[in-house]
């Protein structure tokens, strides 16, 4: 195997360091029950890779497909996945077992969780000359994910996916209103300025004889934020977090973002208190012609409506940018990893990418291009409608706090619930986040 430099500057990993990092991102304590089988990972049998994710459901069930379809690029290796919680949980047992080099081969986390575990030694590189060996190589993912993965130099995650934030639409209303293309997708330039996407709401509104979009953020804890930052970026608005702060941020943007999201819900000819259930419900149920959301939905929409069709989040303020967050592979640190071992799961990884197809049919964009090059997935819809999503995406801020399932997002997203539902003006509710992310900034790094 080729040897894999150590980063300049990585501070040497202690239980202690690991600990601080996972609690201090908001994580709940376990009882030492919660890492009663980590150490079976240790004594793993050379054939077998062991997983640790955090799919379960019906993309549990495609990960069992992927991993039996990849099994002829990986013969003789075994791959044993367990199963736990999203979430907290899951990140704070990550980094525990991680921190006493008892964590499995390797495991799945998003990318906006990278910056949390990278800096602090919880996860070790990958040899991107040994993956090279079994096809799979930088040049083969978009550069909006791929420039995540990196720290000091070196590359800590291998993508799996990107899934965006996006819209989902029936076809019949949308055709009705005016604003699909003649081959049947829809007219992003329609959307193009936060006047013509409100327009396009009331136009829906009309067609459906219903309600024309639908976006849940009532008591969600990311929904809010998803919408707002995919926005901003846009704008060509900074969104920095610099250590111990402030925030560089562009706070008149931030209000005119803010205010484009209230009029969005204003209950004029879009719902305005939708939860997030109730939303998917709205749009299942055909009350709505559009739904906001994230393409993990798409199973759902599915179940009430084969013919649901998507389209990547139109461009409202400028600039290309979609708010999306990856599903990774990370390699939990390990003080003297085998080499031979270390290989094996190289390969195993690489295989996997190759089944993307099977992960595809989740909704989830494979990040592995020459999947999404081929004319299966071409022909895999709506899929393929939003597939150039990939190419625009934008992930959460780089800081150790912030990422799926964090306090960050969680913060963010009560503050523009309260402009959005309550009334707050959108100069308070901007300048009400920055104070929230500067109190975040405060709090010493982990690292």
């Amino acid at each position: 195997m080729t040897g894999i430099p150590a980063p300049v500057g990585r501070p040497a990993l202690t239980r202690r360091r690991a600990l601080t990092a996972a609690f201090a991102a908001g994580a709940s304590v376990l009882g030492a029950g919660a890492l009663s089988g980590c150490g079976s990972a240790l004594a793993a049998g050379d054939s077998t890779v062991r997983l640790w994710d955090l799919f379960q459901g019906a993309d549990g069930g495609l990960l069992n497909e992927m991993v039996r379809k990849a099994q002829p690029d990986m013969r003789g290796t075994h791959i044993e996945r367990t199963v736990l919680e999203w979430g907290t949980p899951y990140y704070t047992k990550l980094a525990m077992a991680s921190a006493g080099g008892r964590g499995p081969d390797v495991a799945v986390a998003h990318m906006s969780r990278l910056a949390g575990y990278a800096p602090t030694g919880l996860v070790d590189p990958w040899d991107m000359d040994l993956l090279a060996e079994f096809g799979v190589h930088e040049s083969d993912f978009a550069d909006a994910v791929w420039s995540r993965t990196q720290y000091e130099g070196a590359t800590y995650a291998i993508p799996l996916d990107t899934h965006p934030f996006i819209v989902f639409f029936h076809p019949e209303p949308t055709r009705k209103a005016g604003l699909l293309k003649a081959d049947g997708t829809l007219d992003l330039d329609a959307f193009s300025s936060p006047d013509k996407f409100l327009a396009a709401g009331r136009e829906l509104a009309k067609a459906s004889g219903k309600e024309g979009i639908s976006f849940g953020y009532v008591n969600d804890s990311a929904q809010g934020w998803r919408l707002f930052y995919g926005l901003y970026k846009q704008t060509g608005g900074v969104f920095d977090l610099p250590p111990g702060g402030p925030a560089e941020v562009d706070v008149d943007r931030m209000a005119e973002v803010i205010s484009f999201m209230a009029k969005l819900v204003d209950g004029k000819a879009n719902p305005r208190r939708l939860d997030y259930n109730a939303s998917v419900a709205a749009f299942t149920n055909r009350q709505t012609a559009m739904a906001l959301s994230g393409e993990w939905e798409l199973g759902t929409f599915r179940t009430a409506d084969t013919k649901v069709d998507a389209a990547p989040f139109p461009t409202v303020f400028g600039t290309p940018a979609i708010y999306a967050d990856s599903h990774s592979f990370v390699l939990p640190h390990r003080d003297a990893p085998d080499a031979g071992h270390r290989r094996r799961t190289h390969q195993a990884v690489a295989a996997l990418l190759k089944a993307g197809q099977t992960w595809a049919t989740a909704g989830h964009i494979p990040a592995y291009t020459p999947v999404t090059r081929t004319r299966a997935y071409s022909g895999l819809l709506p899929q393929a409608h939003y597939e150039s999503a990939a190419s625009h995406v934008v992930l959460d801020p780089a800081a150790w706090f912030v990422g799926a399932g964090s306090d960050f997002q969680n913060a963010m997203s009560q503050v523009l619930q309260q402009a959005l539902l309550d009334g707050l003006s959108p100069d308070r509710a901007a300048r009400a986040m920055v104070r929230r992310v500067n109190t975040f900034l405060s709090k010493p790094s982990p690292a």
